[in-house]
């Protein structure tokens, strides 16, 4: 069996691998029999990109379509290899997560349904990052759309969830329209639906299909200000769900917006610009939303804005470097966003299902109702913390390395462009920076209350760590985090073999080994974490927790409570206050209107600022506009007559 044809069968099986569920009894046994099918098809998937990476390229697997003159099939090169391998992965340490997190046994209402739609969204995946032609891409498409839609709505009783999962699947079919509109362009230009360069660039059709994958793929990815549905779509999903979505299901927005690039290979700078523009504003806003939330799903949720940003800074720097003509420049852009994508489907799954093993233990996502659960659950917090280092981009982790290839580049465009183009990355590079800089506050402040300090509720103080069966997902995804980190050249080869996918193969560097201190990096890195484990060890050995215990300054409070430690909102109000102009925080005072007042509440909020105050506002408009219609169909035949007769004057003047 080729490689293709084996790819195909495992996301067969992925789709498969829920309905066992259906017909058997809904037990824990039956669940565990839907993820080992399901990683029965993710291992079948994986052997076959290993065959591909060994044997090399192999023909396109294609089979006849239902229209006339098409056909469709699935093709493997080196992007769809890099997009694929997170996929396998992420989708199976997910599955596991869920036996334990997520058990028919206590979930009878829509346990089979999301061990069913979790195969199907594993296997649209797989063939969307393996299609080969337009046709074949929205079959997966929409397949990953619907199954995504009824995994949002598992707790369909709550009224929240209801209206994140119809707030989805609004966006959900715009992206879809606009994925139509771009493939239809292409059958236009090149009279195919196959993934080939169009034949003419700079015409009016080809500037088209750019804007509509901006807009379908940027929907789906999360770029601002297209993310409206992103931050409660991934509060409201169950955590493994919202693990899976946020790791993957986001990054085939990114495939999107990078195959539709390798389609146009003529693409000016000027559109590079603005993607890399887009990018860092992205960035930036996202982590400035998410340090001003209380909910620890939602703060995750708009780092994935954030992180998004970071990949569509790569992308627009390669696409800078491939216009000029710079391989240097578009190799660290198209290898520092595919290993981002690589290091944010890692961590951010690892903090997702962190975040899930809290609300197990606890019982609740408010920050500001946890606390001291680092003693509580210490192999959870422990996994946390690594996810934490890494999506700040810290040494020695993973995240440091991509955000590095992205920091060299962007130096490069700045030393070396002209003007216009040296100004944009001069502005992008200290924008990743600050977006480094806020990541750190946020996840201090998430680390700090959540996990350090004293119980703030009673139920944070019976909180008890989770099973093995989630920890060892959660350990997997960090020791990956660990291992990029530190031998950042075990992956140079594959980002070798996608940024020649990317470029059609047109001449360049030998290797990214060649254009970025990759041996350098990883000697610090190791050199790093030695000195962390050593430093690990020591205080083992010491045994810091027999230190004595003791105030060291109480304030004129001889018994602190949990009540007197810093709150989400305390902690993050400066940042806030310093984005105010784009996240409109709200806060509630308390009124204090009598000498001996009742009990006084402070709350503050960052909403979305997009959705509230743009998005809501335009339907209600355009709601109230069509109210109106009903006045036209009153069904009054006299006003019919003069509706007509109004469209045929209107007709005569016009002509």
């Amino acid at each position: 069996m080729t490689s293709h044809a084996l790819i195909l069968t495992s996301g067969l099986i992925a789709m498969a691998s829920g309905f066992p569920a259906l017909v058997l009894p809904r037990s824990n046994a039956v669940q565990a029999l839907t993820s080992l099918i399901l990683l029965a098809g993710n291992a079948a998937g994986a052997f076959a990109v290993r065959g591909w990476w060994m044997e090399g390229p192999t023909p396109p697997l294609a089979f006849p379509s239902p229209f006339d003159g098409l056909s469709v099939g699935i093709a493997i090169d080196g992007v769809s290899a890099a997009f694929l391998v997170p996929v396998l992965l992420v989708t199976s340490l997910a599955s596991i997560y869920g036996l334990g997190y997520w058990r028919q046994s206590e979930h009878p209402e829509n346990g089979v349904r999301v061990g069913l739609f979790l195969g199907l969204l594993s296997g649209a995946m797989t063939v969307i990052v393996t299609a080969r032609d337009g046709l074949m891409f929205l079959a997966g498409w929409e397949t990953m759309a619907v199954a995504a839609f009824f995994l949002v709505a598992a707790e369909d009783h709550i009224r929240e969830t209801r209206m994140a999962a119809w707030l989805y699947l609004a966006a959900s079919h715009l992206a879809t329209l606009c994925a139509f509109g771009t493939f239809l362009l292409l059958y236009a230009i090149n009279g195919t639906y196959e993934f080939v360069p169009i034949r003419e660039t700079g015409t009016a059709a080809s500037t088209a299909l750019v804007l509509l994958a901006l807009v379908g793929f940027g929907t789906k990815a999360g770029i601002m200000p297209l993310h409206v549905w992103l931050p409660s779509a991934h509060a409201q999903a169950p955590s493994h769900v919202s693990a899976v979505m946020s790791g993957l299901l986001i990054k085939m927005g990114i495939y999107g917006l990078v195959r539709v690039a390798m389609l146009v290979p003529d693409m000016p700078a000027e559109w590079g610009l603005f993607v890399l523009a887009i990018g860092t504003v992205s960035a930036i806003l996202g982590v400035a939303f998410a340090v001003g939330q209380h909910d620890i799903k939602r703060l995750l949720a708009y780092h994935s804005i954030e992180n998004i940003g970071i990949i569509v800074m790569g992308l627009g720097l390669a696409l800078v470097g491939r216009s000029v003509g710079n391989p240097v420049w578009t190799l660290l852009g198209i290898s520092g966003a595919i290993l981002h994508v690589w290091n944010h489907a890692l961590f951010k799954s690892l903090l997702f299902l962190g975040a899930g093993s809290v609300i197990h233990g606890a019982g609740t996502r408010e920050i500001d109702r946890l606390g001291g659960l680092g003693k509580r659950m210490p192999v959870t917090a422990t996994c946390f913390l690594i996810g934490a280092v890494a999506i700040c981009g810290l040494p020695p982790l993973n995240g440091f390395v991509s955000e590095l290839l992205i920091y060299i580049g962007l130096f490069r465009v700045a030393t070396g462009a002209d003007a216009s183009t040296a100004s944009v990355a001069a502005l992008a590079a200290p924008g990743l920076a600050l977006v480094g800089a806020l990541a750190v506050a946020c996840f201090v402040k998430v680390h700090g209350i959540v996990f350090l300090g004293a119980p703030r509720t009673p139920e944070a103080a019976k909180a008890h760590e989770s099973s093995f069966v989630m920890l060892g997902p959660m350990a997997a995804l960090a020791a990956c985090c660990v291992v990029i980190g530190v031998v950042p050249l075990a992956v140079a080869p594959i980002l070798d073999v996608a940024a020649a996918a990317f470029t059609g193969g047109v001449a360049g560097p030998a290797s990214l080994a060649e254009s970025a201190p990759l041996a350098a990096i990883s000697g610090v890195a190791g050199l790093f974490a030695g000195f962390l484990a050593a430093g690990a060890l020591f205080l083992g050995v010491r045994g810091v927790g027999r230190a004595p215990r003791s105030l060291t300054w109480d304030c004129g409070y001889a018994a602190p409570s949990a009540r007197m430690q810093y709150t989400s909102s305390s902690f993050a109000e400066t940042l806030v206050h310093l984005f105010s102009w784009a996240l409109r925080p709200e806060t509630h005072r308390p009124a204090i209107k009598a000498l001996f007042p009742d009990d006084a509440h402070f709350e503050s909020h960052v909403r979305d600022t997009v959705l509230e105050k743009a998005l809501f506002p335009l339907t209600r408009g355009v709601l109230w506009l069509f109210s109106w219609a009903r006045y036209l169909q009153a069904g009054n035949l006299q006003a019919s007559l003069m509706y007509i007769l109004a469209v045929i004057l209107f007709l005569l003047l016009w002509r």
